[in-house]
């Protein structure tokens, strides 16, 4: 009676996940097929789902009519600077958290935690108002870069990885005299790949799918990142979603590529800050 149950509540769990599956899935179908149709049918009230006629002028007028080189340009530039500041500062910081002693240590740690309880927006206007007005770097890459350089999360998410590390190897090293950074750069980080390479893919995707703060900060068309400018993909007369729609594909298909290239990492990256330090 309870294996009957039991495979009775696995068929029902299988045909929800499979249903819920679809309908995360059917949104970016609509984009691909939307991105090989005429404008008009991938506006329409009742959108073909297999379409009649496939095209790419789609994707002919995207580049045609955007300066959609330069904003992936920009997006690829923002998204590889980020994760590079971010897996440097974050190893550095998550290694002196975990394994150096220092005054304070503990109370900047949990001070460095608490910023993450308070909402984006709300430094959002104090940060606009400290990088144009403060230090006038409005409309440019280091106003985008700058604020995020390093997040909290990722020297949380390093700090947690580097407490499992051998701290037998560290004082090993001490002993033959190798500086602290030396340990760092020698000891810790070839051991810590794994979570370095989750760290990577994490920031890299939150960089490149970052809308708001490049829209606030930047006024420009060449300073636009990829997802800032379709969301001014809009011309005087009307609007061409199937260019829309294409760059919307063009723009997310890097992310689907990664994700599916990598996916033990993204797996792998849900654990890592469950880790006890």
């Amino acid at each position: 009676m309870k294996s009957t149950q039991k495979k009775t509540l696995l068929v029902v769990a299988s045909i929800l996940l499979v249903a819920w599956a679809l309908v995360t899935v059917i949104p970016m179908y609509w984009m691909l097929v939307g991105s090989v149709q005429d404008s008009a049918m991938s506006a329409s009230f009742r959108p073909q789902m297999i379409p009649e006629q496939l095209s790419l002028s789609p994707y002919e007028r995207f580049f045609a009519k955007t300066d959609a080189w330069r904003w992936l340009y920009n997006s690829l530039l923002i998204a590889v600077i980020l994760t590079v500041t971010n897996v440097f500062f974050a190893s550095l910081a998550g290694y002196a958290f975990a394994k150096l002693k220092f005054p304070g240590s503990q109370a900047v740690f949990w001070t460095l935690l608490g910023t993450m309880m308070i909402p984006a927006q709300v430094t959002l206007i104090p940060l606009y108002i400290l990088m144009v007005n403060v230090f006038d770097l409005g409309d440019t890459y280091t106003a985008i870069i700058l604020p995020a350089a390093v997040s909290v999360g990722n020297i949380f998410l390093m700090k947690q990885f580097m407490s499992t590390l051998p701290t037998s190897l560290i004082h090993a090293a001490r002993i033959d005299a190798c500086s602290e950074f030396g340990i760092f750069w020698k000891v810790i980080l070839p051991m810590a790949k794994p979570g370095i390479a989750v760290l990577a893919i994490f920031t890299f995707v939150a960089s490149w799918n970052e809308f708001f703060w490049p829209f606030l900060i930047t006024n420009s068309n060449e300073m636009r990142t990829v997802q800032v400018g379709l969301a001014s993909f809009v011309f005087a007369e009307s609007t061409d979603f199937g260019a829309m729609m294409a760059g919307a594909t063009i723009g997310a298909l890097p992310m689907i590529i990664l994700f599916f290239s990598l996916q033990r990492y993204f797996l792998q990256g849900i654990t890592i800050g469950a880790v006890k330090g």
